[in-house]
C-alpha cells in the first residue's frame, strides 16, 4: 500500500484533508452513512468513479481508520465496507459542506447523475426531530433515521419498520429543499410535502 500523501502542515485542517482530501473519499463516505455497503453497490451509487480508483480509496479509508471491510455470515457470504466511528465522525463534516454547497447545486444538468438517497442529508438537515422517517420520490423510496447517534443513517427502499413519519414529495421539492430555497415546515404547509403516518414526528411535521 502506497504511503498517504502529505501537505506536510502542522495545521488540523491540512491533517484532515491529507485523509479526506482525495477525488471520492467524502462521497465514499456519504454512501457508507447508508451502513454495510458491498463493493458493487458502491460502484454502482458512485458513477463516474473507476474501479481501480474505488478500490484504491477503500484500502486507503481502511489504512487511516475510516472504515472496514468484512465478511457477511452465511448465506451472504459477501464482503462488505462500513464505516468506523472515526469515519462516521464525518458526517457534521458532509452536511457543513452540504450547505456550504446549496448555492451551487443550481439547475440539473443533461449529464447529471441522480439517486434518490443522495437528497437524505439534506432532508436530515431539515428535520429537528428524532424518529424514522419514510421518503417516497419519483426517483424512487428512501428512508432516514433523524437524530441517530449510530447505525445508519438512511437507507434505500422503504423502511424496516413502521415509520414515524412518511414524506411523499416530488423532485423539484426535494431539489429545493437540497438548494436551501424552502423550508421543510414552509413545504408541508404548502402542500408541496404530504405528510403521513401516526407518530409523533409525523404529528409534528404537520402542526408547523
Amino acid at each position: 500500500m502506497s504511503p498517504r500523501r502529505s501537505y506536510d502542515q502542522f495545521c488540523s485542517a491540512a491533517r484532515a484533508l491529507d485523509v479526506v482530501g482525495d477525488r471520492w473519499t467524502l462521497l465514499i463516505v456519504r454512501e457508507l452513512l447508508a451502513g454495510p455497503r458491498r463493493y458493487t453497490d458502491l460502484h454502482a451509487d458512485l458513477p463516474g468513479v473507476s474501479t481501480d480508483v474505488l478500490a484504491s480509496r477503500l484500502k486507503d479509508m481502511e489504512r487511516d481508520g475510516l472504515a472496514n471491510r468484512r465478511r457477511m455470515p452465511p448465506p451472504a457470504a459477501a464482503y462488505v465496507y462500513e464505516l468506523t466511528d472515526r469515519g462516521r465522525e464525518l458526517l457534521p463534516v458532509l452536511q457543513a459542506l452540504g450547505s456550504w454547497g446549496e448555492s451551487e447545486l443550481g439547475e440539473r444538468g443533461p449529464t447529471d447523475a441522480v439517486r434518490a438517497h443522495w437528497f437524505a442529508l439534506p432532508l436530515l438537515r431539515a428535520l429537528d426531530s428524532e424518529g424514522l422517517v419514510e421518503v417516497r420520490l419519483d426517483e424512487g423510496d428512501f428512508h432516514l433515521y433523524a437524530g441517530a447517534e449510530d447505525g445508519p443513517v438512511y437507507g434505500d427502499g422503504p423502511a424496516p419498520r413502521e415509520p414515524d413519519a412518511r414524506l411523499l414529495l416530488d423532485a423539484a421539492t426535494c431539489t429545493a429543499l437540497a438548494r436551501g430555497e424552502l423550508g421543510l415546515p414552509d413545504a408541508v404547509r404548502a402542500g408541496r410535502v404530504t405528510v403521513t403516518g401516526d407518530g409523533a414526528l409525523a404529528k409534528e411535521l404537520r402542526e408547523t
